[in-house]
């Protein structure tokens, strides 16, 4: 089922650095890793060893508490390292390509939890991969992304649509699809946003949710038995050097990437020589992505980097400055008292441009009653006060206010202009991490 929706809503952040539409083909990559941290709820059992041996849609790791779900690796070749952090914790599974074998096609118009693809069906409430004992009341697939510098998923699908129909049919056997054209300022291509528009979600009730590149690979993997986990991703930001457009396999090495556009040759380490300023880089959007070095992998589900700035410089004066180049919400900064001016913005020859680092600019201080999370947060729900209920821990509460509906990524916008410099995202997803764990005991 196809919906059309107009979000009011929300705010969208004009971060410079847009990907220019040349798509530089990196699927030949050496390196890949499969990261059980990026996916909710995952507790990964080891499936292979150093030095073994592998074929594209082989199964890496397995999840101990359901080993029908898995993740397999993106390509054929030897596994070359097993990276574990604090505790022994998988972090990733790395795999050097090579000239392994392509499995038997398995591929099927009837999906099952067996299948290579079936990690890429993630299910809300708390966002893990899609439990196949539950029955979704819906799938929802989002056909834009509106997070900055978001790639344009039309043009990300170009030469894929019969794949993507396969795939859209291949869902339609399990339950109903809603595919989703949103309208309006981020979020509105956030598929929670779309979901509460549409369907809104209750205690006991499940949906489940797919990246719209995903369904494609779903419907390859369908048609062909060929397990290809391909993205065309968007890299750019305004510490990027020659934004555009690339396609890679999941979980990708970023390395030749990051050597291509980082402004600073010598990154991480800095020369004055080079560039006095130091570069983060992001895997997914500025607003809920993972920070990751220029030798890291790219995030299972994500589809962009976003280069900027690290805000670690001394600013003179910076608070009392005028500020007309500093992006402002909440009009701290002579910028935001510019907004009744911005219907003039289309007969500028030049448009305003805005500075942006990960600076804070401000540090960790009482939550603030300002009244600016309901005008970029277009739920039904009473943002501040879920918040307020997660943090003192009341299940009760968080479940009346809706606790259910959200993902992490649907406050992205409210910790973004919060005064307070709260970590919000991390909040809400304790919060769910709880309610997860009872549901799952």
């Amino acid at each position: 089922m196809n919906h059309n929706i107009k979000i009011k809503k929300g705010l969208d952040i004009p971060l410079s650095g847009d990907a220019e539409r040349i798509v530089v083909d990196m699927r030949s990559e050496s390196s890949f890793a499969v990261k059980p941290p990026d996916v909710v709820g995952f507790t990964p059992r080891l499936l292979v060893a150093e030095g073994d041996e592998v074929v594209a849609g082989q199964p890496l790791v397995e999840d101990k508490r359901d080993p029908r779900l898995t993740l397999p690796s993106p390509v054929g070749g030897k596994v070359k390292a097993i990276v574990r952090g604090e505790k022994r914790k998988l972090m990733e599974v790395i795999v050097e390509a090579g000239k392994s074998g392509v499995p038997e096609k398995t591929g099927s118009s009837t999906l099952s939890p067996e299948a290579p693809v079936w990690w890429m069906i993630k299910e809300r409430p708390f966002g893990a991969i899609a439990d196949p004992d539950h029955k979704p009341k819906g799938i929802f697939v989002s056909m834009r992304d509106t997070n900055p510098l978001a790639p344009d998923l039309a043009f990300a699908l170009r030469g894929r649509e019969h794949e993507f129909e396969a795939g859209i049919a291949a869902l339609g056997l399990l339950a109903e699809v809603h595919t989703v054209h949103a309208e309006g300022p981020h979020p509105a291509g956030n598929v929670g946003t779309q979901i509460a528009a549409i369907s809104p979600l209750n205690k006991g009730e499940y949906v489940w949710t797919v990246n719209a590149q995903d369904v494609a690979t779903i419907g390859r993997w369908c048609l062909t038995g060929e397990y290809r986990p391909e993205r065309v991703i968007a890299v750019g930001g305004p510490a990027a050097k020659c934004p555009k457009y690339y396609r890679v396999l999941c979980g990708t090495s970023i390395q030749h990437i990051a050597e291509v556009q980082l402004m600073n040759p010598n990154y991480p380490e800095l020369s004055s020589l080079s560039s006095p300023l130091s570069t983060r880089i992001i895997s997914g959007s500025v607003l809920s992505g993972t920070r990751i070095e220029a030798g890291g992998f790219l995030g299972m589900y994500d589809q962009q980097l976003t280069f900027i700035e690290e805000g670690d410089q001394y600013e003179f004066m910076g608070w009392l400055m005028p500020g007309l180049n500093k992006f402002s919400f909440s009009k701290t900064f002579l910028s935001g008292l510019m907004a009744p001016f911005k219907m003039l913005e289309p007969l500028m020859p030049v448009k305003p441009t805005y500075s942006f680092n990960t600076n804070l600019h401000g540090s960790v201080r009482p939550f603030l009653f300002t009244g600016s999370f309901e005008r970029v947060f277009p739920f039904d729900i009473y943002p501040l006060q879920l918040i307020k209920a997660c943090i003192v821990g009341d299940i009760e509460l968080q479940e009346q206010l809706g606790i259910y509906e959200v993902e992490p990524e649907d406050f992205a916008l409210c910790e973004f202009i919060d005064p307070s410099k709260t970590e919000i995202q991390t909040i809400i997803r304790e919060a769910l991490e709880v309610l997860r764990k009872e549901a799952t005991a």
